[in-house]
């Protein structure tokens, strides 16, 4: 804990990323009471309280090896010194964008915590990796797991213990969502996957994980204030089902977001961070608040949260929610001994479960987010201790080839007539457009990527990093063209359309570039605050690609979007004969597109998301004023209906498909099989945990947790201890606690539960589904063959991907490709029973290229448990 005086500092923009969105929950429920102050008077699901502790997963190894060291350490732990492990220090007060207390007394410091799904922010020497968005367009679990392994060990290099990634909030529910892209996809098994192979990736080299942002964060419009309503059904299969993947992945913390669901703040609500999160799903790991998302004392703690970001922010006279604010509740009584010490094991044994291998080291925090130099304060907020705090260590290694495979395996090959592609070194070409631009004064001159300045190559917002280097377009093709002798006329002008058509009349190709930029709300570009206000390209970008179109007959369209636009236009054209989506591809952007557009590269990507030809073909809309903005609401009462499946049960036509994208060579389909695995009964679980268990005997004397004599405190730094030991515990007025909310008597396990993940019945194999897929052209090429499911009924979509490999093919090789389908899979969720239940409703299966084209289909046999 640092010493000496300070200056007081503002608290700079982290900030306050991600926001979230609900629906009204249809579960059974009873009243909770009214209470003052900080607790509710919403209905809540039964077992909201207590807030369940910790069980270290004895069906799990590497949780139970963890929780067992967590519970040896936190017994040795000071009242203080348990609080200070559990609250941020404040923001800017230390080197990391989030920064715990220490435990100085047994040598163990705070745990640094760093921004983003992509790469390190705020330092430099790091790379920038493609958006989750592309690389769930790979649809490939072996680069998935490789992107995590790559940031993780980058993360660990920093010296950082927490990355704050991956993202499955947002989800995706409207298109125009401003973080969709930090995220995957709009589909939750293709999100489900991606995190969890993500998850595995990170925590393999020492650095915990966080799933964010939990739950329901849908919009950057009202996102620290709206109040979402969902029905129970729809938060269980839809965005509930990823963060289930990340937990039964391991995953070591949770990220809770901004808004409210049924009229209470995530971070403090009992539905889904205690019943939801810790009872049916088991989460052995830490919830985190998002930075500011805390906004009570008493209400956080009971309602599940585990650690405080960044830690100030509170009301007086701690300045902070917790800090001494949790250290004098504990001694009022008003939090649970047991349950300050249940935050404290689940930090330290998320800790533990990733010190393990080659990565039991930790190594020494050697940047500062807060300065370039090498020398700065250790303590930004305040001022104070200027030393080296920034030691410029590159992580990088080799990251920068992954990125660039990841960047080609994502494109989206949309169309592609008359064999444009791949290229074969043609006379002379044309590359028109900003979007393909090297960016002025350097590709991190526009910070946090705040302007449409140069090519796009990541969304804006904290879930950013530094570029190394930028690889634009315009150099990369420069570069191809030189080597192929090829003339080359770069346009950067998008506004310039008689430029433009001059460049592209000539030229034997002409590629035009376009691109859609979003983000988060505390950046406004263009009246876009970080929602994109329509599904438009930006800059001129339509009326670029028909200009240049007017005069070439063979135009190629690239797409840097952070989702999709509408592109029905170019789809139509004559001239357009090919257009790609490359998305969100990082650092190697343009080396990567060259691959494809060369043929170095088969195009393998497929559409994460679904290409609608108006706004409204997509049903949920963005909420962009609310009838009352000072409590703004929103209801999800589409239900699971979003994305493809409002398409397909509205018989709306997409431009594009969900799952869509063209190969340079063809795939065919035959020799459908279904087999019924040997059957297991579904065992709700049943019983009951262990009491609430203490770790250790702290001294409950207040004269003992006041700041410890000759220790002089700086500001604004937060610290654990009393401001005054003039109080007598549990005497001073305290608003009264939900009920069961102090119980630590031995609780009920719900029957969805049992372990992390959920019930292990879930997740038996019930049916193997095989098929031949062969190559049937003359290149190589991968084919992603998916899977879905007609779980039957009008209440269901009429089919939901269950299912996906990633099948490289020589030409006119084949292959019998396997899917496992899950209990899970074919379950939906019973609102009354409060379980997943397999129907008696005739079920299909389909396997095909996408969401709309299904070659092999079969029934599923009927299942007699």
């Amino acid at each position: 804990m640092p010493k000496t005086t300070s200056t007081s500092a503002t608290m700079a923009s982290r900030l306050i990323p991600a926001l979230l969105l609900a629906t009204t929950a249809a579960v059974s429920v009873k009243a909770i009471p009214t209470f003052p102050s900080e607790f509710p008077s919403d209905k809540f699901p039964n077992a909201a309280f207590p807030s369940p502790w910790s069980s270290g997963a004895p069906q799990d190894p590497s949780w139970a090896a963890a929780y067992a060291l967590a519970v040896s350490f936190v017994s040795n732990l000071t009242l203080p010194e348990k609080v200070n492990l559990t609250t941020g220090t404040g923001w800017s007060a230390d080197r990391c964008i989030g920064m715990t207390g220490s435990v100085p007394r047994l040598g163990f410091r705070g745990f640094c915590l760093q921004d983003g799904p992509l790469g390190v922010r705020y330092t430099d020497h790091n790379s920038a990796f493609p958006a989750g968005i592309n690389v769930a367009a790979t649809w490939s679990r072996e680069l998935m797991r490789k992107r995590g392994q790559a940031m993780g060990e980058e993360f660990y290099g920093k010296g950082i213990d927490v990355q704050l990634g991956p993202v499955a909030g947002p989800l995706g529910r409207v298109p125009q969502g401003g973080r969709n892209w930090e995220g995957f996809s709009p589909d939750p098994y293709l999100t489900g996957v991606a995190m969890a192979e993500t998850i595995k990736g990170i925590q393999s080299r020492g650095v915990v994980a966080c799933a964010k942002h939990y739950i329901l964060n849908e919009q950057e419009h009202y996102r620290n204030r709206i109040d979402v309503q969902i029905d129970d059904r729809t938060m269980h299969e839809l965005y509930l089902w990823p963060f289930a993947d990340a937990v039964r992945a391991g995953v070591g913390s949770v990220m809770c977001s901004y808004n409210k669901i049924h009229g209470e703040y995530a971070c403090e609500n009992p539905w889904t961070n205690n019943y939801l999160l810790k009872n049916e799903l088991d989460f052995q790991g830490f919830v985190m608040s998002d930075w500011g998302a805390q906004h009570t004392t008493l209400g956080s703690a009971l309602g599940g949260l585990d650690m405080a970001m960044p830690g100030d922010g509170g009301r007086p006279p701690y300045g902070s929610w917790w800090g001494g604010a949790l250290t004098e509740a504990v001694l009022k009584g008003q939090v649970p001994e047991w349950r300050l010490d249940d935050m404290v094991v689940r930090i330290m044994a998320a800790y533990f479960k990733v010190r393990v291998g080659n990565y039991t080291a930790r190594p020494d925090i050697n940047f500062s987010s807060w300065t370039k130099d090498a020398v700065g304060p250790l303590y930004s907020s305040s001022n104070q201790s200027w030393t080296v705090v920034n030691e410029f260590v590159d992580v990088q290694g080799d990251h920068g080839e992954h990125i660039r495979e990841i960047g080609a395996k994502s494109i989206v090959l949309l169309k592609n007539e008359h064999d444009t592609l791949p290229l074969k070194k043609p006379t002379s070409i044309a590359v028109i457009g900003e979007d393909a631009q090297d960016t002025p004064g350097g590709p991190n001159a526009c910070p946090e990527r705040n302007c449409t300045k140069g090519t796009l190559a990541m969304g804006y917002g904290s879930g950013t990093a530094d570029y190394p280097y930028l690889i634009s377009p315009a150099t990369a093709l420069y570069n191809r063209a030189t080597l192929d002798n090829t003339t080359f006329t770069n346009i950067s002008a998008n506004w310039d359309l008689n430029a433009a058509k001059a460049a592209a009349r000539n030229a034997s190709v002409a590629i035009v570039f376009a691109m859609a930029h979003a983000g988060e709300n505390f950046i406004t570009i263009d009246n876009n605050a970080g929602d994109r206000n329509n599904l438009s390209l930006w800059d001129n970008g339509e009326e670029l690609i028909k200009a240049v179109a007017s005069v070439n007959s063979r135009t190629i369209v690239v797409l840097h979007t952070v989702g999709p636009v509408l592109i029905d236009f170019a789809k139509h054209h004559p001239n357009i004969t090919a257009i790609l989506w490359a998305g969100l591809p990082g650092q190697e952007s343009g080396n990567g597109l060259v691959d494809v557009l060369y043929g170095n590269v088969n195009p393998q990507g497929r559409s994460p998301f679904t290409w609608g030809k108006s706004v409204q073909d997509y049903g949920a809309q963005l909420t962009f004023q609310a009838s009352s903005p000072s409590a703004p609401s929103q209801t999800f009462d589409e239900g699971v209906f979003i994305d493809y499946r409002y398409f397909q049960k509205n018989s709306i036509e997409a431009s594009y498909p969900f799952g869509f994208g063209l190969s340079y060579t063809n795939f065919s389909y035959s020799d459908i099989n279904v087999l019924v695995q040997p059957l297991t009964s579904y065992k709700s679980t049943s019983g009951v945990t262990s009491p609430a268990p203490t770790y250790g005997t702290v001294n409950k004397d207040p004269s003992a947790n006041t700041v410890p004599p000759g220790f002089h405190k700086i500001s604004p730094y937060v610290y654990p201890w009393l401001l005054s030991s003039n109080f007598t515990s549990g005497t001073s007025p305290t608003s009264p606690s939900p009920a069961g909310a102090l119980n630590s008597s031995a609780q009920p396990l719900l029957p969805a539960g049992g372990a992390p993940g959920g019930n292990p019945g879930l997740y038996d194999v019930i049916y193997t589904i095989s098929a031949r897929i062969q190559n049937t052209g003359t290149v190589a090429g991968t084919e992603i063959p998916q899977l879905y499911v007609q779980l039957g009924g009008e209440e269901n979509p009429f089919a939901v991907l269950r299912g996906f490999e990633e099948v490289k093919l020589e030409p006119n090789e084949a292959k019998t490709v396997t899917f496992n389908l899950t209990r899970r899979d074919i379950s939906n969720w019973n609102t009354t029973t409060q379980n997943w239940e397999v129907t008696a409703k005739e079920k299909f299966v389909f396997i095909g290229q996408s969401v709309r084209d299904l070659r092999l289909n079969s029934s599923l046999p009927l299942l007699e448990f």
